[in-house]
């Protein structure tokens, strides 16, 4: 395959292109609906919240958490509440800045990916909402009848696992990352330090303490996609 001419540009989705966490909004969302029990479910995911904006997030474990509430519904079911969720509790969090970034690159002819550690059934539409072809998210186990079983499958795309389903992403495409003249990452997270540290042009986006005193530090962009 021939040396690509243009860019790569990958992006966090959530607290980076969102004003907010899609992964936290799903289970508000169906708390509100009065799908989950509200003293238990948002006690659990406010910990799991922390746990990942501390750095200390056990994937596993939060996944078996997470994903478990989609095996209660069929997917047309669960397709008529992420309408109900994109339209409630996503389109509000999308900043302007984030469709005219994403809307720069794609004029510039750039490759461009959201990669997140969120499963696919939620961020899928919300990638389709943005306007972006490319999408690493975490994959979800289906059985026979096409229902999701609730759990993962799959290396998840958190942390180092970021780079390890980016790099068989462009494996697939006769591609490294090196084969780009740019490859750009945009995230907000400490969580995100394994593939910011990868490409050419890493970018701090309304990042978190410690990934803005590490950007800080190393002279990387620290830039915001809101207000």
């Amino acid at each position: 395959m021939m040396t690509p001419t243009h860019n790569l540009a990958l992006f966090d989705l959530d607290n980076t292109l969102l004003a907010g966490d899609s992964d936290h909004e799903w289970p508000r969302f169906l708390i509100r609906r009065g799908l989950l029990d509200e003293a238990h479910f948002a006690r659990q995911n406010d910990h799991f919240y922390a746990q990942y904006q501390a750095g200390t997030l056990d994937i596993q474990e939060f996944l078996a958490f997470q994903l478990a509430p989609l095996a209660r519904f069929s997917r047309a079911e669960l397709d008529a509440l992420h309408a109900e969720y994109l339209e409630q509790h996503i389109r509000p969090i999308i900043p302007a800045r984030a469709r005219e970034l994403l809307a720069a690159h794609q004029a510039a002819g750039d490759v461009v990916m959201i990669i997140t550690a969120t499963n696919r059934f939620i961020t899928g539409p919300i990638a389709r909402e943005l306007g972006v072809e490319h999408l690493i998210a975490v994959e979800l186990e289906e059985g026979a009848d096409g229902r999701f079983t609730g759990r993962p499958t799959g290396i998840p795309s958190f942390q180092h696992g970021k780079i390890q389903r980016l790099e068989a992403w462009l494996a697939e495409r006769g591609e490294t990352l090196g084969s780009y003249p740019k490859s750009f990452f945009y995230s907000d997270s400490r969580n995100d330090l394994p593939l910011l540290e990868r490409v050419t042009d890493p970018v701090a986006v309304d990042p978190d303490p410690t990934l803005r005193a590490i950007a800080e530090a190393r002279g990387w962009p620290v830039i915001s996609l809101r207000g």
